[in-house]
């Protein structure tokens, strides 16, 4: 095995931080309907007006919702990052892997399927992830 510094937790950390950061955006800043999603949905904002009024006003609490999971989800891998992953507990290899696969994988795949203006981006953020979970493997 190579000798590295335990970096694996700090770059752990900062992939949670962009969780929280990407949970307070969807909290305060997102728009309920994106015009991606209108092209997604092959519709407008004239239609869902007419059709599903209330469309938008239910989309926004969704996202605080979803926003207020991001944020709580980045907090506990900050918090595991320097907790359990720093100390190498039996396990917590499996969980990030699997989180980090679920949480911010699984989003950058679905933004590629909806072909999202995103998608780059997300798929970006895995990136802490992949080198944490590599660093953790290379660290002795």
């Amino acid at each position: 095995m190579i000798k590295l510094k335990p970096y694996s937790s700090s770059i752990l950390a900062f992939g949670g931080f962009i969780l929280v950061v990407m949970g307070i955006y969807f909290v305060f800043m997102r728009p309920s309907v994106l015009p991606e999603d209108f092209k997604y949905m092959k519709t407008n904002m004239l239609i869902v007006n007419s059709t599903i009024p209330n469309l938008p006003l239910w989309l926004e609490k969704v996202f605080w919702v979803m926003g207020g999971f991001i944020i709580s989800s980045g907090l506990l891998i900050i918090f595991i990052a320097f907790s359990s992953f720093r100390a190498r507990t039996s396990g917590a290899f499996s969980i990030v892997a699997i989180s980090g696969i679920s949480s911010i994988g699984f989003m950058a795949v679905v933004n590629f399927i909806l072909d999202s203006n995103f998608k780059w981006l997300l798929f970006a953020f895995t990136f802490p992830w992949i080198i944490s979970l590599i660093f953790y493997r290379l660290h002795k």
